[in-house]
């Protein structure tokens, strides 16, 4: 995937984000949305780089940074439930 496509997803999910977090009437949306999408991502980095000491593992790829930043904690929650059962 090309660096530009994978821009536009996350520029894409913050605006969806900041929509949502205005709509319902709560300030400073951008930022809010920011936030959530960075809580996911550091969520899974958490993860990553932990496994040695936990015995988790999620590999960073493209789908699981995606999925991370989208979903932002329920995401990485389903990727390691998914892990789990896969």
């Amino acid at each position: 995937m090309p660096w530009w496509e994978f821009a536009l997803i996350l520029l894409g999910t913050l605006v969806a984000f900041s929509v949502v977090h205005a709509l319902s009437k709560h300030r400073k949306a951008l930022k809010r949305a920011f936030l959530s999408m960075l809580s996911g991502f550091a969520t899974l980095l958490v993860i990553h780089f932990t496994s040695s000491f936990t015995g988790v593992d999620l590999p960073l790829s493209v789908l699981s940074i995606l999925t991370s930043v989208i979903g932002g904690i329920p995401g990485v929650t389903l990727m390691l439930t998914l892990r789990l059962f896969f």
